[in-house]
């Protein structure tokens, strides 16, 4: 097969829907089929384009400011147009219901193929951070629904981001096509490793991988640590990644006292230094309302780090309370406490969550190939 992987966002910045479509190319390249990650060409001039293990198609896009992401412009670019008007897909997959989804739909209609959609993000939720406007939040709600009532078939990553989506008003059918992760065992050497790397000491080390915003709950991060910080000095609390608010998290931290204890690491594009993070912490914190079904909880899970999370939220799934992970109410005094309750059993719930919350990737791509080869079988059949 040929397939189109369609998003917003391309490498040097990066996104969890980027890292999973990434994730999608790498798997099914390696399971012999072609797969194209194809977005916007980065507005960072300095960014020189890395090497994949898969074809990467770029179009022209323009930056948006303060922002990592761009918007952009397919139609405009001709040698993107004429590059892709040679390429036989077979099926194309959008992953972001915006323009990217726009130009897939075009690819879809115009050849016959199918198209399939996954809804990733809480859309509703990042509009109205963005414009504080409701009737804004649902217009663009509604225009989504518009574009997955036109898909051959609309995937979530798990249930409780199929619920998002039937609040949204998608009253179709949704297949349940969860993440993967890769499968790691760090070893003793890669923590240690890691340890000397950021300077962490030998005390407990709670951990935060993902964009440093406030939507991601990572303040509550920080007001826990500052509550956690009266029974135990020696900690440090790390946030790894960046983000629009990765500076007011620098000066929350100077302003609860936490200037010795908080590092933070800014984006690790050393997939190795990671790995070794993962495993030298004791706790991953990950109070996110906003995450569906967050790769990073994986990632640590894979590494026998367990999660602590916020009780009935969609990053939860999956998660039994001091089984798999350690569950807790969204307030900064519940966060704290479990932090300290969660390390007198971290290493036995961590094994446990090695053995249930991980699924590799080249088992999540065998699936995605059945379904995407199913499609095009029904799309010949209804073209017939």
């Amino acid at each position: 097969m040929i397939i189109g992987e369609f998003c917003e966002i391309y490498p040097p910045h990066i996104d969890g829907v980027g890292m999973v479509v990434r994730s999608y190319c790498e798997e099914l390249s390696r399971a012999g089929q072609t797969s194209l990650y194809i977005a916007p060409r980065s507005a960072d001039k300095r960014y020189r384009e890395a090497t994949e293990s898969f074809p990467v198609m770029r179009y022209a896009s323009v930056p948006i400011p303060k922002e990592a992401y761009t918007v952009g412009l397919p139609a405009f670019d001709l040698s993107f147009q004429n590059n892709l008007n040679h390429i036989p897909f077979d099926i194309v997959h959008a992953h972001t219901p915006f323009v990217s989804a726009i130009e897939a739909t075009r690819i879809a209609r115009e050849r016959n193929i199918p198209l399939v959609a996954t809804l990733h993000s809480k859309y509703y939720d990042d509009v109205l951070q963005k414009t504080r406007s409701e009737v804004i939040a649902k217009a663009v709600v509604w225009r989504i629904v518009q574009f997955f009532n036109k898909c051959d078939e609309v995937w979530t990553v798990n249930e409780a981001t199929a619920e998002v989506l039937r609040g949204y008003g998608y009253t179709g059918e949704i297949v349940v096509m969860p993440n993967g992760t890769n499968l790691w065992y760090p070893t003793h050497e890669d923590a240690l490793a890691a340890e000397m790397h950021f300077g962490l000491g030998r005390g407990n080390v709670f951990l935060f991988v993902g964009q440093q915003n406030f939507k991601k709950n990572t303040d509550s991060i920080l007001k826990a640590a500052a509550l956690y910080r009266k029974n135990d000095k020696d900690f440090r609390i790390v946030f790894a990644g960046q983000g629009p608010d990765a500076d007011k998290l620098h000066a929350l931290a100077d302003r609860l006292g936490l200037s010795d204890n908080a590092v933070f690491t800014g984006h690790i594009a050393d997939r190795e230094i990671l790995k070794g993070l993962y495993a030298r912490a004791d706790l991953f914190v990950f109070p996110s309302l906003y995450d569906n079904a967050p790769m990073v909880v994986r990632e640590a899970a894979a590494a026998g780090t367990p999660s602590l999370l916020i009780e009935g939220s969609c990053a939860a799934e999956g998660v039994t309370d001091g089984e798999n992970g350690f569950l807790c109410k969204n307030t900064p005094e519940e966060i704290a406490a479990c932090m300290a309750r969660a390390l007198k059993t971290a290493k036995t719930v961590g094994m446990r969550a090695r053995e249930t919350i991980p699924l590799a990737w080249s088992r999540i791509a065998q699936d995605v190939i059945a379904r995407y080869e199913a499609l095009i079988e029904r799309k010949k059949r209804e073209n017939r």
